[in-house]
């Protein structure tokens, strides 16, 4: 399939000074004349400036206003890390004639890089184009597992609001249906309704407040850990971090903590696609969200390039651990990876006929189940399967 033909080229003039040795720009090529050879890229970096999603009649941002090419214009001065590293860089998806056009270029793209392993970094863009991102999954056919980083959660039912505060609800209703697990990660209780956590609990998903990660964002590894992709509206960050979005609040994530999670997610032998949405560079300060977004985007790619691929359970690679529940040895069964610190948890179905799921979960799961308490991510995976 010829990609360039949804994409607009780059201005090297504006990229050419950051083309320094060691630099990050150095070694990702990008299309200027020349399309970049993505099939034999590991990640490859595509702008979508489409603001239709979070005020009507959005108009088309000029060069110097496009949130894609500011974070670049960071990220590409930015000291390589250790290992290999295989960049493209696609340029500025060009928008479609409608919102929904937008959605399905966007889905087509997604969908393409996938089926080649190469895993897209989408810089946006108002957050209702997690849409898109999320309809790239549709044609393999299994369930997903989806992870979004904000301040709130956005499953609104009124109608006269913008997508961007409702695309939550849309991907829930969307058929078919190929989404297994969602993680809220970062929301603020007063921006979010009562009967939209409500709603999270009934499905049987995962919510975690600001005040959870500041306490310990390594409890938080376990839940990127399951994602197939993640989506991060930068409002999840404080304003002093990153003030290029509105309305303003000086609440949320530190610009550390945004780090760590990109880290964590690229380490996620599973994740496949990463969206960072919501940045308005007009509302900037000295380019300061710009660089913690590509300073986010940094993290992710070296935590790529430190994957371990630990996925054959049978292997050698884990020490596995049974917990007895009131005598029963097979009640609950632990992973541990011999590489690291990470555990998982198998979760057997209350129905015969279907299989049993190992997710990822932490060591303070493994010490709850010990003190005979049974873990609540062992509780909403079952109800979930089953």
């Amino acid at each position: 399939m010829n990609l360039s033909i949804f994409f607009e080229p780059l201005n090297e003039d504006v990229f050419a000074p950051l083309n320094k040795p060691r630099t990050l720009g150095f070694y990702t090529s990008r299309f200027v004349s020349k399309f970049p050879d993505w099939r034999s890229a590991d990640i490859a970096i595509l702008g979508v400036d489409e603001a239709r999603g979070c005020q009507e009649d959005a108009p088309a941002p000029s060069a110097a206003t496009s949130a894609a090419r500011a974070v670049r214009q960071r990220l590409y001065g930015l000291t390589k890390g250790t290992g290999r590293c295989r960049l493209v860089d696609l340029g500025n998806l060009r928008p479609g004639i409608t919102l929904e056009d937008t959605y399905l270029r966007l889905k087509e793209i997604v969908e393409v890089l996938l089926s080649h392993n190469t895993i897209p970094v989408i810089i946006g863009g108002s957050q209702d184009l997690e849409y898109g991102q999320y309809l790239g999954y549709e044609h393999l056919e299994r369930a997903v597992n989806m992870v979004t980083i904000d301040s709130s959660v956005d499953m609104t039912e009124e109608a006269e609001a913008m997508p961007n505060r409702k695309q939550l609800r849309r991907i829930l209703m969307h058929e078919p249906n190929y989404l297994f697990s969602l993680g809220q990660i970062g929301y603020q209780s007063y921006l979010v309704e009562p009967e939209v956590l409500a709603t999270l609990e009934k499905l049987h998903f995962e919510a975690h407040r600001v005040g959870e990660v500041h306490q310990k964002v390594q409890e938080m590894e376990p839940v990127v850990r399951i994602a197939d992709l993640l989506t991060f509206d930068i409002s999840a960050i404080r304003h002093q971090d990153a003030p290029g979005y509105q309305p303003a609040n000086p609440f949320g994530l530190t610009g550390e903590e945004a780090c760590q999670l990109c880290w964590y997610a690229g380490l996620n032998d599973n994740l496949t696609s990463l969206g960072i949405y919501e940045y308005d560079p007009s509302l900037d300060n000295r380019d300061l969200t710009a660089m913690t977004v590509a300073t986010m985007i940094w993290y992710f790619v070296e935590g790529f390039y430190h994957r371990k691929n630990e996925r054959d359970f049978s292997s050698k690679q884990f020490t596995k651990y049974a917990v007895a529940f009131n005598s029963d040895p097979g009640r609950m069964v632990f992973y541990k990876s011999r590489n690291g610190e990470k555990w998982w948890l198998e979760v057997e179905p209350l129905s015969s006929d279907k299989a049993s799921r190992i997710v990822p979960c932490s060591y303070e799961d493994y010490l709850q189940a010990i003190e005979g308490e049974v873990p609540n991510r062992w509780i909403m995976t079952q109800a979930r399967i089953g």
